[in-house]
């Protein structure tokens, strides 16, 4: 045997020894290192990065992108059915408004093989309730997954399969993409087999509240009382949603949630989740769950089996000429602090009310998916530099986040008073979108309504953008929650906007 083919057999067995050391090693290991062993051994081979050519890309993603049917118990379709996440009627405003629609409906969407040993990442909304979850490979094997984790707060989940030597998606860095690139979005849409559609970016950071929606819930009379007892708010109250999707105008269908939004290069990049339109099919708009808030959810889903979260300790409004205004000050840019939690990070650090915040960890902050989304891949421990605003001076701030437990905000909850109770109503700002749609200057958004309360008996819809109540304008649930109260011979009145114009609702306070 020569030199030359010893050296290779050896260099071969090394090879081949290596390479299963390292996957005993990953057994046990975070996706992302799951995934560095993978593409070690299987790197892509993809030249069309930023060209309009995408035969590369799709033909690298498709094989790891799988259909997910899921089943439910007679209790569970029934909820299912009427879920807020298949369907937002008249989200934006009364009769023949936009809606917002979840991308699949109860029994199909999509998901990302993410390790070839069986880790698949789609929405929580898909197999949320779920009794049996079915994973359709692009082989046509069709095998049952489980669920590791999920987590309605950012509409992820992460399901196992038994299998090996699966093809996967390489994740990519989210906060490298731009506006106006190029991504295809790829996925199971109204039940056909693999389909790629192509689009750009169109934004980042947008928060269209649809997580907020189902989040958001009014307290019950007996939780109210508790609450006027104790002063402690119910867990459930407090919306700790996290919304900064990616906009695409790749068409986005039902059936697409779960699904991949790549890069030219075939990298994952978002996780589609939502759709906004008037006829319930693509119009242009969807929203993909960026992949780096993905990356800790998911970590997190493997090491605990639920998610770990890192609070700051404060509620804050963005600011803008508006709310300028309104709180007599002249920055338009930054997160403005309306309160900070007893015994929370901010307050160990320093932070005040009143304070404005302007960088996170020496980046600009200027709307609530900024903040929400950097916080929300770190974890209870962690430090972030906060740099604020005070006095006409920028400080800065290490803040140690803390954990869940000291994060209760009464001003997070829709509560307060026995006429809030009664309304029997949830509540979220406005966007600026909306408002420039109805042509007004502040409002609020009907979020949930309570069967058997003031706001179901006497037809006000959820969905329905409010800009006053009882003459007072608002543009908050707190709010709503100070002006229900003050009523004209005890008659509440309720002003907002829809597509047909302005609509006004009055009923008897209790």
């Amino acid at each position: 045997m020569s030199y030359a083919v010893l050296a290779a057999f050896i260099g071969g067995a090394a090879a081949i020894g290596g390479y299963k050391l390292l996957e005993h090693k990953t057994e046990n290991a975070s996706l992302e290192e799951k995934q560095k062993v993978y593409f070690a051994n299987n790197p892509l081979k993809i030249s069309s990065a930023g060209a309009e050519d995408f035969v590369q890309a799709a033909a690298a993603v498709s094989p790891a992108v799988v259909h997910i049917k899921t089943t439910y118990g007679t209790s569970n379709r029934q909820s299912r059915s009427s879920s807020p996440f298949d369907m937002f009627d008249d989200f934006f405003g009364g009769g023949g408004g936009r809606r917002m629609q979840r991308a699949p409906r109860a029994a199909s969407g999509s998901g990302v093989i993410l390790s070839e040993d069986g880790y698949i990442v789609t929405n929580n909304h898909v197999v949320d309730n779920a009794e049996k979850i079915d994973v359709i490979l692009t082989d046509k094997r069709r095998m049952t997954a489980k669920v590791v984790g999920k987590d309605p707060n950012t509409d992820l989940a992460l399901l196992k399969i038994e299998a090996k030597g699966l093809p996967v998606v390489k994740m990519g860095n989210s906060d490298n993409v731009q506006v106006g690139e190029w991504v295809l979005a790829v996925g199971y849409p109204l039940d056909l087999q693999t389909t790629v559609t192509a689009g750009i970016v169109s934004a980042k950071a947008r928060q269209i509240g649809i997580l907020a929606q189902d989040q958001q819930q009014p307290l019950t009379e007996e939780e109210y009382e508790e609450y006027m007892r104790s002063g402690k708010v119910p867990e459930r109250a407090a919306n700790q949603s996290i919304e900064s999707f990616i906009q695409t105008d790749a068409a986005i269908n039902p059936g697409n949630s779960g699904g991949a939004l790549v890069n030219a290069n075939g990298e994952l990049v978002g996780i589609n989740s939502a759709i906004a339109s008037q006829s319930g099919r693509n119009e242009g708009y969807g929203f993909a769950i960026p992949v780096n808030l993905a990356k800790k959810i998911l970590d997190d889903f493997m090491r605990f089996g639920t998610v770990k979260r890192g609070y700051v300790g404060v509620s804050f409004r963005a600011l803008d000429a508006e709310a300028a205004e309104q709180l007599n000050i002249k920055d338009l840019n930054g997160l403005y602090v309306n309160e900070v939690v007893p015994n929370g990070g901010a307050a160990a650090a320093g932070i005040q009310k009143g304070d404005i915040i302007k960088k996170v960890d020496g980046k600009i902050v200027s709307d609530a998916p900024d903040l929400q989304e950097k916080i929300g891949r770190m974890n209870p421990g962690d430090r972030v530099k906060l740099t604020v605003l005070r006095s006409g001076q920028l400080r800065d701030f290490n803040v140690t986040l803390k954990g869940e437990s000291v994060n209760k905000l009464a001003s997070n909850a829709n509560s307060g008073s026995k006429a809030a109770v009664s309304a029997g109503a949830s509540f979220a700002p406005a966007s600026a979108e909306q408002k420039a749609r109805y042509n007004v200057k502040n409002g609020v958004v009907v979020t949930s309504v309570q069967e058997g309360k003031a706001f179901d008996m006497y037809g006000i819809p959820q969905g329905l953008l409010i800009t006053s109540v009882n003459g007072i304008p608002v543009n908050s649930a707190a709010d709503v929650e100070k002006a229900l109260p003050q009523t004209r011979n005890n008659m509440v009145n309720i002003t907002g906007v829809s597509a047909n114009g302005t609509i006004s609702y009055n009923y008897q306070a209790k």
